[in-house]
């Protein structure tokens, strides 16, 4: 254990996207924070100009580009960047770190482990020994024990405007919890605890596939109760799922589940919406990707979960009918026909 005292040290965070700005502006508001940017020209634009994205960055954020610099002087680090990039910006850290260090992620995403060789697309089935959550990423390349996610309804533009908004902190550890909600609460910030770190993490994942297709039900003109149904059965597809990958029924009814998939199937800020929107409009996907300057998460977590679905034999109408428009040849409109056919008797059948 480090013998610093936490309340004396700055705060790291890896990931210069609009949502580790926003986070990093929360957590200037009562220490330092050491900001990690990959390219001296953003981190000279953030000194000279405050701004990052849009974002007026707190004037007690310093940037910096030495991931060996965050974690000598910061304890507490939090890594935001996308999980295509997540393992090799891990691999990066991990000679820096050590058990002491503790690692809040904020990354709604997943990864996948497989034999050299093999790629997403070259596998028919996932199971769920080759997919990792980024907590699991975190601690399969590196020495951190104390490891948690941050995950919730947190729209970055929002968060900056300090509208009243809520997250969860997950952790197998009460201490990072602790830690978390020393660090982010305020008076328009509630934040809660949450031990289920897999089923918080799979529940900020999984929110994203249903935010998809919300935004292609807005692009085709359809209102609120095509939205209202497409939420209901999300929850209940995200749940069979959740729990055939390790997670806990609580988690997707809490703030990260319900909470963030209400929100983000709502907004049209959600990059994941605006992907099912463009869709409908008649963009292709790849028209679609190439005009963002963000990942949205959903289209990866759709392929993996995908061939998840197929491994485990599970029903999940919604998350295998996007696959086939995004990947295949469905129109957004003969995807919708299909799943208002599709044999549902039952409405809640997780809770026997």
């Amino acid at each position: 254990m480090s013998s610093r005292n936490l309340s004396d040290q700055p705060i790291g965070v890896i990931g210069a996207g609009n949502f580790g700005s926003a986070i990093a502006n929360m957590l200037a508001r009562e220490r330092q924070v050491l900001f990690y940017v990959r390219s001296e020209q953003i981190a000279r634009h953030i000194l000279e100009q405050r701004e990052n994205r849009g974002h007026a960055m707190h004037p007690n954020i310093t940037p910096v580009t030495s991931l060996e610099e965050v974690a000598r002087h910061c304890e507490v680090i939090f890594p935001i960047v996308p999980s295509s990039h997540f393992r090799s910006m891990m691999q990066q850290l991990s000679p820096h770190l050590h058990p002491y260090h503790m690692l809040i992620h904020g990354t709604k995403g997943l990864d996948i482990k497989l034999p050299p060789g093999e790629s997403i697309e070259s596998v028919n089935k996932l199971s769920r020994e080759q997919v990792r959550t980024m907590s699991e990423v975190i601690r399969e390349e590196s020495v951190v024990v104390r490891v948690g996610c941050l995950a919730g309804p947190n729209l970055s533009k929002e968060l900056a405007a300090q509208h009243p908004a809520a997250t969860v902190i997950a952790s197998h550890f009460n201490e990072v919890i602790s830690v978390g909600i020393k660090m982010l609460r305020s008076e328009n910030f509630q934040v809660y605890g949450n031990n289920d770190l897999i089923g918080v993490e799979l529940a900020g994942v999984l929110k994203n596939i249903f935010a998809i297709a919300s935004g292609a039900l807005s692009g085709m003109g359809y209102g609120e109760n095509a939205r209202g149904l497409l939420i209901s059965r999300g929850v209940v597809e995200m749940i069979h799922v959740g729990r055939a990958l390790g997670g806990n029924v609580k988690a997707f009814l809490g703030v990260a589940g319900i909470g963030d998939l209400v929100t983000t199937s709502n907004s049209t800020l959600s990059r994941n919406f605006q992907v099912g929107y463009k869709l409908a409009q008649g963009q292709t996907l790849r028209e679609i990707l190439a005009g963002m300057d963000e990942v949205a998460e959903g289209v990866n977590t759709i392929r993996i979960i995908k061939k998840c679905t197929d491994h485990y034999k599970l029903r999940a109408p919604i998350t295998n009918t996007l696959h086939r428009v995004l990947f295949e040849d469905l129109t957004i409109r003969e995807a919708l026909s299909y799943l208002m056919r599709y044999p549902l008797n039952v409405d809640i059948d997780f809770l026997d």
